[in-house]
């Protein structure tokens, strides 16, 4: 990644078994460009998750149509879980069992494509 290049100008990559996962020294970098996305551990895999608060149910539905549609449109799917006035979202490589560069650049797509 260029020094001009910001994470949600590139694309995803075909990702398969075996691509490298984020190493330690690039997650605090990678990190310091979403810096509203916690990463957590679940049953041992390193995730991205965002929650995202919205003023009722319509407008979490509405929010989550267009991570959905992004997420089509990267060929890269994260877990959603929509609630009364609340979007959560999980971005990770199930094929690598952990964070590929990918799911950094997804977050920063979802965070362009929600304005927030």
């Amino acid at each position: 990644m260029s020094a001009t290049e910001t994470l949600n100008q590139m694309q995803c990559e075909a990702c398969q078994a075996g691509a490298p996962q984020v190493d330690e020294q690039e997650l605090p970098e990678l990190l310091r460009q979403i810096p509203d996305w916690q990463p957590i551990v679940v049953d041992g895999v390193m995730q991205l998750q965002r929650q995202y608060s919205f003023r009722n149910f319509k407008q979490a539905w509405a929010a989550h149509q267009k991570v959905a549609e992004l997420a089509e449109a990267e060929g890269h799917h994260p877990a959603l879980l929509l609630e009364w006035g609340s979007l959560t979202i999980t971005w990770w490589t199930h094929a690598i069992n952990g964070l590929h560069k990918n799911d950094f650049i997804c977050a920063a797509k979802t965070d362009a494509v929600l304005n927030m």
